[in-house]
């Protein structure tokens, strides 16, 4: 069982920048895929960026590539979404979520947390 805590949303103005994390709990984290996710306000969750268990390789969307950078700290079971040249379009809850152990890229995920949110105001 993985637990998920995000943190670091708020209200900010384009062009900012913001740090998201998330914390687990459990002792499989450093062997799991781990990922963000989205969802703006009547629309669908989607894909953010993804990075391996061993933090080697990362995934991104077109969308964000380019302004987003995923990492993780295996030792203190974090994971982050830092998030540059931020526009209202970003504006969105963020989920991060944890894959199958091994896996990569990650066919699925099997957990998520509750969420962060994120307000970007023009």
């Amino acid at each position: 069982q993985v637990q998920l805590v995000e943190s670091g949303g708020g209200l900010v103005q384009a062009g900012a920048s913001l740090r998201l994390s998330c914390a687990a709990s459990g002792d499989t984290f450093g062997i799991r895929p781990m990922g963000w996710f989205r969802q703006a306000p009547g629309k669908g969750r989607e894909f953010v960026a993804a990075i391996s268990w061993s933090g080697g390789s990362t995934n991104y969307a077109d969308s964000v590539k380019g302004r987003a950078t995923i990492s993780r700290d295996n030792v203190k079971h974090t994971v982050y979404l830092q998030m540059n040249s931020l526009k209202p379009e970003d504006t969105a809850a963020y989920y991060c979520a944890a894959g199958p152990r091994f896996d990569w890229p990650a066919r699925n995920y099997d957990y998520f947390g509750q969420g962060t949110h994120v307000t970007v105001s023009s």
